[in-house]
């Protein structure tokens, strides 16, 4: 049997299982309705965006205030389904506009790390490394004072910086 259709074969038992699929629409629910707690707790210029589900790899929702849409940026709340752990990342609307950010960001404390740039994002920081899904209102508002942190921090850097095309 080819490596393709062993993987078939292993995919199709895991969804007769089920509870994968149960467990995929729990964490979209969770997400859903993690979107509506930041939608109430974020200070009033901010809007959040819509639930983008992804191919079981990242599901995420945005958020942007005027400062970061004037400057086509969003951060994301990222549920990274692989390491089963919160991210904040923050997006460009296009790849020059993520070029330009990733130049002014690469050096900073949240890329520091990184040699290149990560393939949807200019920066990402952990926010959770392993939630605590039976408690979602603490875990809510972890994710929530993390990000809160992290936004104002890379906000505030970005508004003191010179930024040149």
């Amino acid at each position: 049997m080819t490596q393709f259709c062993q993987l078939i074969s292993d995919y199709h038992q895991q969804l007769n299982d089920g509870r994968m699929q149960k467990a995929y629409h729990g964490l979209q629910i969770y997400l859903g309705s993690l979107k509506a707690w930041f939608n109430k707790n974020l200070p009033q210029d901010y809007s959040v965006g819509n639930l983008s589900p992804g191919y079981m790899d990242y599901s995420y929702f945005p958020f942007f205030n005027r400062f970061l849409r004037s400057r086509k940026l969003r951060f994301g709340i990222v549920l990274n389904h692989e390491d089963m752990r919160f991210e904040l990342w923050l997006m460009g609307q296009n790849s020059s506009v993520q070029d330009k950010y990733w130049q002014h960001l690469k050096g900073t404390k949240w890329n520091r790390h990184l040699s290149d740039m990560p393939r949807y994002s200019v920066l990402e920081a952990i926010l959770v490394e392993e939630p605590d899904f039976s408690d979602l209102e603490s875990l809510n508002r972890e994710i929530y004072q993390r990000a809160s942190l992290v936004t104002d921090e890379v906000v505030s850097y970005i508004r003191a910086t010179p930024w040149t095309d």
